[in-house]
């Protein structure tokens, strides 16, 4: 009787960690480099190399709407990741941009595959603050993570915030090389 009650404390525990460990797999990366231009269920056509080169269409002004919705995300910086977390006390990524927006007047849908689907995809050259950038950090083409586009620096740089798993709500670079090749699409929701 004990053994049975011993190895269904092991079963429940490695069933938890399993859980645990899927879980960060499949949810909200952590820190990736992106590219020009990607077609719907294609991987990206022009590598981070050639982003340095790409002629952003950004003219530098960002709406006050959009400054509000960035300095409320800002606020977040170092929050802790937490699975299903939509509070200041820790967000998984797309809980983390529900809250931005939801301070904002503005209502997204709760996941990540549904936020890729709201508002208009647009190319990665026409992307603005405040857009939101969809990534496939579990591999293959299905969203797992969102972050807001945060700037686009002179040389074409895009940074976006976001809640990453390993770091919390950081502001990462698609220049970076699990971002490039995590990278699906954006999309304007405002």
């Amino acid at each position: 009787m004990v053994s049975g009650l011993n190895i269904k404390r092991i079963g429940i525990k490695q069933l938890s960690v399993l859980l645990v460990i899927s879980a960060v797999a499949v949810s909200c990366g952590s820190s990736k480099k992106v590219s020009a231009t990607k077609k719907p269920g294609s991987k990206i056509v022009a590598k981070s190399e050639n982003l340095r080169k790409l002629d952003s269409k950004f003219d530098g002004k960002v709406p006050r709407s959009v400054n509000d919705i960035l300095k409320d995300a800002e606020k977040y910086l170092g929050t802790p990741y937490k699975f299903g977390g939509n509070t200041s006390s820790g967000f998984d990524c797309s809980g983390f941009t529900v809250k931005v927006f939801e301070e904002n007047s503005f209502t997204l849908p709760r996941r990540s595959s549904d936020q890729a689907e709201a508002g208009k995809n647009i190319s990665i050259t026409d992307v603005k603050p405040g857009d939101l950038l969809f990534f496939a950090t579990a591999g293959g083409n299905r969203v797992s993570h969102v972050g807001i586009v945060h700037d686009i620096g002179p040389d074409g740089e895009i940074k976006f915030i976001h809640a990453s798993t390993s770091k919390g709500v950081i502001i990462s670079s698609l220049n970076e090389k699990y971002w490039n090749k995590a990278y699906l699409h954006a999309q304007r929701v405002l």
